[in-house]
């Protein structure tokens, strides 16, 4: 069975995956945004346009596999055309890459993930010479991606920053088939989900297994790793198994204490890499998200592509910038994390105004659910005093607020749902919950491309050739208007219509591509190759 090609807004050093392809030239330099996934061993000389790494090629071979024992496997590949062979050139080298990485024998995916994950960038869009041609690379780079996956078996993350990057590509895969092999009820299911997200009436609820994927605890995961922790004796611990979580939490939070705990909670939960699904949330266009997570995983993968998402109850929400509640405690508050019993007896009443949020959100927007099996004491109250609210306005008032894209099909608890929410299996009971799991990440994968403006690259003038007539002529009038606007333009007007050209893509050019500096990025060939020498 053949791989899925994603595509997504991300930082390839920090999105968990098991391979990454970065790209250099004959001199192996390294732009200085992928250092983090090199060994200090091998990084021979450092500058501030590059680092060079100590390896060699062996001919005219153009695919380095960077030596290391970690579960991520780096490797390089020759991007800089210094001859003018142009697109087809690029195109075999990433063909050459992805051979070379299935070649590669690897036991088990990323934390239990059913297919091994490959990222890679917009190769040749820095450095490479492509950088005033994406529009024609991602279209023939794309198919070039689904032929390797098909091939292959492994699945490919084709990770990019900018905004009209994001866009020209999602366009790109609505204008042929995608690859998106999903039953037909979920195609429709992402239709109209993407639909709800364009008109701003979609909000996001990520739960516990977005951040599994991760590599992070579940919550009977977390317990055991308390009890390590916590010296109980052997019949204490396994005594703990047949508590209710929050309890068992509760006794492990008496034994190893205030300080121990809040201290395990900031290190286990910290900043670290996040997953696909992670990502894929982080790019939907939605304003509102909450978590009962406490890991700050959602809110980087936003940073990494520019969206400066606001953390509640900890900092004041802006108008018109996207916001994630908090709603069990964060990591970087330890003191704030809910955990035992004693902690959601008392969020019943003093986390009111913190669940309030929701209860609005549920209301006003309708919410998807990610991640989550609703069993929450917090969660089953919430939505029960929602229905409750929405019954006494009279007959016919009662609505489902939401949709939960379960993992796998459980019909009882479906039905307990039913009135509040829809919930949609991605596989049988008897499915295997990593495949389960996968399936989920292309189902958001599609609402991401549905739901994407498609207008994010009108003036970046890098992906003029996807424009129709119509399309350039509209593009020309808008640049006869950026050009008008002064470069200290303060009033109110300007300053909306400065914010609406940079959302088409206005002064996206300068996109530092697939990781060169963006004053490497842009300058001539000539000057490029020659800076590209080492010494």
């Amino acid at each position: 069975m053949g791989g899925h090609v994603f595509v997504v807004g991300a930082d390839l050093t920090r999105l968990s995956c098991d391979d990454v392809l970065v790209p250099t030239d004959r001199s192996l330099r390294v732009a200085r945004s992928w250092r983090a996934l090199l060994p200090d061993e091998l990084v021979t000389d450092s500058r501030p346009d590059g680092d060079c790494v100590g390896m060699s090629w062996n001919g005219a071979e153009r695919v380095l596999e960077v030596p290391g024992g970690g579960a991520r496997r780096t490797w390089l590949v020759d991007t800089v055309d210094d001859g003018g062979r142009g697109l087809p050139w690029l195109l075999e080298g990433a063909r050459e890459a992805l051979a070379a990485v299935a070649r590669r024998e690897v036991p088990e995916p990323v934390h239990g993930r059913a297919r091994r994950l490959v990222g890679l960038p917009a190769l040749g869009t820095g450095w490479g010479g492509a950088a005033g041609q994406r529009g024609a690379l991602l279209q023939q780079l794309l198919p070039v991606l689904r032929g390797a996956a098909e091939e292959h078996g492994f699945d490919v993350a084709l990770v990019l920053r900018g905004p009209s990057d994001l866009a020209a590509a999602q366009r790109v895969r609505r204008g042929e088939d995608g690859g998106w092999e999903l039953p037909e009820h979920l195609r429709e299911l992402a239709r109209q989900l993407g639909e709800r997200a364009r008109r701003g009436q979609l909000a996001l609820f990520v739960g516990a297994g977005v951040s599994a994927a991760a590599g992070l605890p579940t919550w009977e995961e977390l317990v055991d790793e308390l009890a390590a922790r916590s010296g109980l004796d052997d019949a204490l611990r396994e005594g703990l198994s047949r508590l209710p979580p929050q309890d068992s939490a509760a006794l492990l939070a008496r034994e190893l204490g205030a300080d121990r705990m809040e201290e395990f909670v900031a290190e286990r939960f910290g900043p670290g890499c996040y997953s696909l699904a992670h990502a894929l949330v982080a790019d939907l266009p939605v304003q509102e998200f909450v978590t009962t997570n406490y890991d700050p995983l959602v809110e980087l993968a936003a940073t990494d592509i520019g969206r400066d998402v606001t953390v509640l109850p900890y900092e004041e929400a802006q108008p018109g910038q996207p916001w994630l509640l908090k709603l069990h405690g964060d990591a970087a508050h330890p003191e704030s994390v809910v955990l035992t019993r004693e902690e959601y007896l008392q969020f019943g009443s003093t986390g009111a105004a913190l669940a309030g949020v929701l209860h609005s959100l549920l209301l006003t927007r309708h919410v998807l659910f990610v991640g989550t099996s609703m069993l929450d004491d917090d969660l089953i109250r919430i939505a029960h005093q929602v229905r409750t609210a929405l019954q006494t306005q009279g007959p016919g008032t009662a609505r489902r607020t939401g949709t939960v894209l379960a993992l796998r099909e459980d019909v009882a608890r479906a039905r307990l749902w039913e009135r509040d929410v829809e919930t949609v299996a991605m596989a049988r009971a008897d499915g295997s919950p990593a495949e389960a799991a996968r399936r989920l990440e292309v189902l958001l994968d599609l609402i991401g491309c549905l739901s994407t403006p498609p207008t994010g690259y009108l003036l970046d003038p890098a992906y003029r050739g996807l424009l129709n007539d119509e399309e350039r002529a509209l593009a020309g009038s808008l640049h006869a208007v950026a050009e008008a606007l002064p470069e200290d333009a303060s009033s109110t007007a300007a300053l909306e219509v400065a914010g609406l050209l940079r959302r088409l893509g206005h002064g996206s050019s300068a996109a530092d591509g697939d990781g060169a500096p963006p004053d490497v990025a842009t300058r001539g060939r000539d000057d490029r190759t020659q800076e590209q020498r080492p010494g």
